[in-house]
């Protein structure tokens, strides 16, 4: 039993890290009368993780512009996962992702990983990890622990970090219910080749109420779970403002959902 508590706080914490930077945008051709406003920068959604209905972890995702040495334009995206005090026993996490990403091309440039974790349910983890895409030379650089562990990777065409690709959907993509979504992303772990079906549905929201969303589903193995098969649902509004209201896992051993406490602004 305590093994299978283990591995449920082991895959929801390596999952949430995987998933927390995907966005898309959602909405149909019907709903695109008028012209939508662009997604803006400068921007924080703020979510809270639940088990049966109990409060587990906290996250957020940031969107802020920036430039490089050069004065290219560029977006610098965020991530943090954080696990609430009263959990510390069980577990207690302070995971953050950061990811700089091209604005006119929306690749990425930059990934870093900071994870730091432990507790009855998770593993002893604390590691700097950084990814630098090189795709002129079609490879990853990764460095681990300040450069004492590096390697090179070969890169294949439009493979994204988590955080990169939601600046991509968020920004550029467009998604039309019926049609499949087809992603691939590294996240330093392994390379996940996943594909996404759409629909539309009614989604009831802490915020705003109920709202038309579009979901994106997919199926994915769990290396925690060994390789076992699992479910990722995430829902987004669709009255242009692509807002990622909902996300909901279904694990090997259990169920998990994000729900969009407040969108601020950085």
């Amino acid at each position: 039993m305590r093994e299978g508590r283990r591995k449920l706080g082991i895959g929801i914490l390596l999952y949430i890290g995987i998933v927390s930077g995907w966005g898309s945008s959602a909405y149909s051709n019907e709903q695109k009368q008028h012209p939508d406003p662009k997604p803006e920068s400068g921007k924080v959604f703020l979510y809270t993780a639940k088990k049966f209905g109990v409060p587990i972890l906290k996250a957020s995702i940031k969107i802020e512009n920036g430039s490089s040495d050069q004065g290219k334009p560029l977006y610098q995206i965020y991530a943090n996962i954080e696990s609430f005090d009263y959990l510390k026993f069980l577990f207690r996490m302070n995971n953050r992702f950061h990811s700089t990403v091209e604005a006119e091309t929306l690749f990425p440039l930059r990934y870093v990983k900071r994870i730091n974790q432990e507790g009855l349910l998770a593993k002893k983890k604390n590691y700097l990890q950084t990814f630098i895409f090189d795709y002129p030379n079609k490879k990853v650089i990764t460095e681990k622990q300040e450069g004492k562990e590096r390697k090179e990777i070969p890169l294949s065409s439009e493979i994204y970090d988590p955080l990169s690709m939601f600046a991509k959907y968020y920004f550029k993509e467009e998604l039309h219910p019926g049609k499949d979504v087809q992603m691939s992303i590294f996240d330093g772990v392994k390379l996940r080749q996943m594909v996404f079906s759409s629909k539309k549905g009614e989604v009831r929201s802490k915020i705003f109420g109920n709202v038309e969303a579009m979901c994106l589903e997919s199926s994915t193995s769990f290396s925690s779970f060994e390789d076992r098969e699992g479910i990722i649902r995430i829902w987004y509004t669709m009255d242009g403002k692509k807002i990622p209201i909902l996300i909901e896992l279904d694990l090997p051993i259990g169920n998990v959902q994000f729900e969009l406490e407040s969108v601020e602004r950085s």
